[in-house]
C-alpha cells in the first residue's frame, strides 16, 4: 500500500516551508493549486499567509467549494496561522464578507496578537507532542476566542506576566481530523507538529 500524499495549498503564504518540512520527514507531498491536484491528495496543509488573499485566490482557481467538500468528507487538514482562520467556522475582526473553508467549530480572532512588529516566539506545552515544549513563532497571529464541545484544546499561551493580555489564550486545537495552530511550526527545525499531523493522516480515524 502506498503512503498517503499530503498536499500543501499553494495559493499564497509559507508553501515552500511546509513542503520542505514534509520532505524532511520523507512524506509524499505536492503543491495544490487546482481541483485535480486536490483530488490527488489524501490530506492537506493550509499554510500561514494572508487569509483574505487565499480565499480570493481559492475562488479564482475554483478551489473553495472542493476544499469545503473534502473537509466535510473528513480529509485530514492542518492549518497554521492564516490556515487556522481559513478553517474556522467563525471569524472576529475579519474583512467585510470574509469567507472561510470551515470545518472547525471555533471562533477565531484575526490578527489578535497585533501588527507585524508585535511578532514574537515562545515555548508552548503542546498536548500530543512528546519530548518537551514546542518553540512557537507568532506573526500577526490569530487566537481562538471560543471552542465548540467537540474541539480539543492542545496548547495555550503560558499564564505568565510577560504574556500580558495573551496569557491563557488558545493557540492550538484539534477537532476530529482537523488540526490547527495559531503559530508557524514550519519556520523552525522542529518537525514534531508536522509529525503529529502525519500520524493523524496515517491513523484509521484520520486517514482517507
Amino acid at each position: 500500500m502506498s503512503s498517503p500524499t499530503i498536499g500543501v495549498l499553494a495559493l499564497q503564504g509559507d508553501v515552500r516551508e511546509h513542503l520542505s518540512a514534509l520532505d524532511s520527514l520523507g512524506v509524499p507531498h505536492r503543491a495544490v493549486r487546482r481541483p485535480a491536484e486536490l483530488e490527488a491528495c489524501d490530506a492537506l496543509i493550509v499554510p500561514g499567509g494572508e487569509s483574505t488573499t487565499m480565499v480570493k485566490l481559492a475562488r479564482i482557481f475554483d478551489l473553495l467549494d472542493p476544499l469545503r467538500k473534502r473537509v466535510e468528507e473528513g480529509m485530514p487538514v492542518l492549518g497554521t496561522c492564516a490556515g487556522m482562520i481559513m478553517l474556522a467556522d467563525r471569524v472576529e475582526d475579519g474583512a467585510v464578507g470574509q469567507e472561510t473553508i470551515g470545518g472547525l467549530d471555533i471562533t477565531v480572532r484575526r490578527n489578535a496578537f497585533g501588527r507585524q512588529v508585535a511578532s514574537f516566539e515562545g515555548d508552548l506545552d503542546f498536548v500530543g507532542v512528546p519530548a518537551g515544549p514546542v518553540r512557537a513563532v507568532f506573526i500577526r497571529a490569530p487566537w481562538v476566542e471560543q471552542v465548540g464541545s467537540g474541539v480539543e484544546v492542545l496548547a495555550r499561551v503560558p499564564e505568565v506576566a510577560a504574556a500580558g493580555g495573551a496569557a491563557g489564550r488558545i493557540v492550538a486545537i484539534r477537532q476530529g481530523s482537523v488540526l490547527a495552530t495559531a503559530f508557524h511550526p514550519e519556520l523552525t527545525g522542529d518537525r514534531r507538529v508536522h509529525q503529529l499531523f502525519c500520524e493523524m493522516v496515517n491513523s484509521p480515524v484520520g486517514g482517507k
